[in-house]
């Protein structure tokens, strides 16, 4: 994946950097964490300050239009970001694996259970 950054604009009134870049990749289209991970990491900005706005490909192209937005402080960002894009952006938290194994097993456990109750009637 490689990322070009097209316009750097610094927006003072809002505190924030708006970026435009695309993304070239091979094979599946990377993923919104995945593409604001390496932007981040290549302007060395804070990841929870950074939001990805979109993200736009054509059908068939290796290659994303993308806009984001890097703020100062977290307040400003959650004061002038709409809730949805505050909450699509948000850094996933990964489950431990013990409970992802438990969380795994129950399902199959309850569908086995409702197999047998079916054959019994």
């Amino acid at each position: 994946m490689d990322i070009n950054v097209t316009e750097d604009k610094n927006n003072a009134l809002l505190n924030r950097r708006e970026i435009n870049f695309t993304v070239k990749f091979e094979g599946p289209t990377p993923s919104r964490n995945d593409v604001r991970s390496k932007l981040v990491a290549m302007l060395n900005a804070p990841l929870a300050l950074t939001i990805i706005h979109k993200l736009d490909g054509e059908y068939g192209m290796q290659e994303l239009a993308g806009y984001a937005k890097i703020y100062e402080d977290a307040a400003r960002m959650k004061q002038v970001e709409g809730k949805h894009m505050v909450t699509r952006n948000e850094i996933p938290a990964e489950p431990e694996p013990e409970a992802a194994e438990e969380a795994e097993e129950a399902p199959a456990e309850e569908a086995e259970a409702e197999v047998v109750e079916e054959a019994e009637e």
